[in-house]
């Protein structure tokens, strides 16, 4: 109840109950709040006529980094004598210096400054409303006002770096990269020896084989290195992150796909995000700078989601990554998930798994609880015997402790590739 309001009806209690009564004093009490009234009626504040304008310093911060909000208010009709500014921060952001709201007086053409600084976790946050409430001199007739000044930023998820990520799919594109390419020509390691042909150079003569043949030369020839196409997937259902409460893999898996990202660009390859989860989310394939910061601006709007329409992998759109293709799924991946996994990798594709792990995960979690060492036991055998059977089906699984960063749990191993996907000379 505003405080005009409540004065009218003091007032008119008052009176009726000196009319009632015949009691002249309370007419007398009454006149008071009735000149008040009055004056505060006289002295409202004019209509508020505001410009408003908010900017960010950066539109885009790796998660961790501030930002710098600067408001600007400009009064643009008749002075006002009681004014109140508050900015309305977005969900999830927190403002870790500097101030929201500004009380005090503003004359015509006048101004007034708001800078405060924000950090939140990964997400995209857009800025909308300005709440500003003008007053009398009394306090008594208030005006609200909502002033709409936009303005986002997207918070990035951070990205480690990889000395290498090393992939090996049967099928590859015609640009230079690094994924060794099984055909012999421009390259590093050596692939195999075939006869001299005019224009090859003379440091590539094998003289070993060259002098068992007489009157022929041969020649080393290594390995062409070129693109490859990669599909990221990136799993964000609800029943295979969530291990209990409010305690989820998520964000891990989120860097962890930034991170591959990165590295897959960074190699000269084309990379495409998919995030499967209740609906989906498509981030069409692309190459370089722009297709990495697309990637990042698509993971950092990523969302756990729940639909009994996705529960499996069964229903993972595989025709949107050509075939023979190299597959990274980023998932603690159910144990009723190996079949869809085996499926894809029978259709041609070359399938790495990337998971956290989730049985280190939530013993961590539930550390000090009775019996937790015997089922952490039980679960750890049958984590093992899920990723042996995908290994024995040619799915590479790699896994890492989440309390580990990426680089440290799965770099090295990233580098190498397994001796069943190396070529010849390797």
């Amino acid at each position: 109840m505003s405080r005009s309001l409540l004065l009218v009806l003091l007032i008119y209690g008052l009176v009726l109950a000196g009319l009632i009564t015949l009691r002249g004093e309370l007419l007398v009490l009454a006149l008071p709040l009735l000149l008040y009234l009055g004056a505060s009626l006289v002295y409202r504040p004019s209509a508020v006529h505001l410009s408003v304008d908010r900017r960010l310093d950066a539109s885009r911060v790796i998660e961790g980094q501030p930002v710098r909000v600067t408001l600007s208010i400009t009064n643009l009709g008749a002075p006002l004598e009681n004014l109140q500014i508050g900015e309305v921060i977005p969900s999830g952001l927190r403002v870790i210096e500097g101030e929201t709201r500004v009380v005090g007086a503003l004359g015509a053409d006048e101004g007034v400054e708001l800078a405060y600084t924000v950090a939140g976790p990964r997400g995209l946050y857009g800025f909308s409303d300005v709440r500003v409430s003008a007053g009398d001199t009394f306090d008594l007739q208030t005006e609200q006002i909502v002033e709409r000044s936009g303005g986002r930023v997207f918070v990035l998820p951070q990205v480690e770096k990889l000395s290498r990520a090393m992939i090996r799919p049967r099928r590859t594109r015609i640009f230079a990269g690094l994924v060794p390419a099984r055909r012999g020509g421009p390259g590093v390691e050596f692939f195999g020896v075939r006869e001299y042909q005019s224009g090859d150079s003379r440091r590539w003569i094998n003289q070993r084989v060259s002098a068992r043949f007489s009157g022929e030369i041969y020649v080393n020839e290594f390995e062409q290195e070129r693109a490859v196409d990669i599909g990221l997937i990136l799993d964000a259902r609800h029943s295979a992150n969530v291990l209990g409460g409010d305690h989820s893999l998520f964000e891990k898996s989120v860097q962890a796909t930034a991170t591959l990202a990165d590295a897959f660009l960074t190699g000269g390859n084309r990379v495409g995000l998919f995030i499967y989860g209740g609906s989906v989310s498509w981030t069409y394939p692309g190459y370089g700078k722009v297709q990495r910061e697309r990637i990042l601006q698509a993971l950092a709007r990523a969302r756990i989601q729940q639909s009994p329409v996705f529960e499996g992998l069964d229903l993972l759109p595989a025709r949107l990554f050509p075939i023979r293709s190299q597959l990274v799924m980023v998932s603690p991946l159910r144990v009723d998930d190996a079949c869809d996994l085996i499926r894809l990798r029978a259709r041609g594709y070359r399938v790495l798994l990337v998971a956290p792990d989730p049985v280190d995960a939530e013993v961590r979690l539930l550390e000090g609880r009775k019996g937790v060492e015997v089922a952490a036991r039980i679960a750890r055998l049958e984590r093992a015997h899920l990723n042996r059977r995908l290994a024995q089906a040619g799915v590479r699984v790699l896994e890492w402790r989440t309390e580990v960063p990426f680089q440290v749990g799965v770099g090295g191993v990233l580098a190498q590739l397994p001796l069943w996907e190396r070529g010849p000379g390797r």
